[in-house]
């Protein structure tokens, strides 16, 4: 079980969050919280798996009190959720260690999904901020790219531009060009079946894609694969 801490200070919405986490496998609500303080001091009574954050909170907002957690527990994943999509907030979320960032208005099932993603430590990005974060994360230009690698070690992808995918998606991206499932792509990658549909998931969120055969339309265009 994913042990979750919810630190929202709306009550209305914390219940409504409670109960939906309560009802979804393989995730215990171990906590609840109403502002950033409250939040920071649960996290380190109760030491969850993920502690679902808001931002805007009193005392302290939802970034600082990413930032304590983090401090003290690195190993904490924090999952932010909210209805703020400005650029400012998605990257102080980031900088501040959140390893997820999800909108109010997603769906349950996208909700879940995010608290299982960053518990086994697959970042997610909620469709809605995707274009915010990939824009500051794709290489510039191919010649930057090679300076980096160079400098770095092997460029597996020289001159391409990566849409900021990590090596693993580069492998996932490959075997969606070759039209596996998800389950095809856990076992020939030996990955949970869950694990891979969280990698396909970012791998469409990077690309832009609304599904694999845009996925896949993309690769070849640009040569990924």
């Amino acid at each position: 079980m994913i042990r979750t801490l919810l630190v929202e200070d709306h009550e209305l919405e914390r219940l409504g969050l409670s109960i939906m986490i309560e009802q979804a496998e393989g995730i215990e609500l171990v906590g609840q919280a109403e502002n950033g303080i409250e939040g920071v001091e649960q996290a380190k009574a109760l030491n969850p798996d993920v502690v679902v954050m808001d931002i805007g909170l009193p005392i302290i907002d939802g970034i600082e009190a990413t930032k304590r957690i983090k401090s003290y527990n690195p190993n904490c994943k924090v999952l932010i959720f909210t209805s703020r999509d400005s650029e400012d907030d998605v990257f102080a979320a980031f900088q501040s260690g959140a390893d997820g960032y999800v909108m109010k208005d997603a769906s349950k099932e996208q909700f879940c999904t995010a608290i299982k993603s960053v518990a086994i430590g697959v970042a997610w990005i909620d469709p809605a901020i995707a274009k915010v974060v990939l824009s500051n994360i794709q290489a510039p230009s191919a010649n930057k790219q090679n300076n980096q690698n160079n400098e770095g070690g092997i460029n597996y992808y020289e001159g391409k531009r990566l849409y900021g995918l990590t090596e693993r998606e580069m492998d996932v991206l490959a075997l969606i060009v070759e039209g596996l499932t998800n389950v095809q792509i856990a076992e020939r990658l030996t990955i949970s079946p869950y694990t891979a549909k969280a990698h396909v998931h970012n791998v469409l969120q990077k690309l832009s894609a609304e599904n694999r055969s845009k996925a896949t339309n993309t690769a070849l265009k640009e040569g990924l694969v």
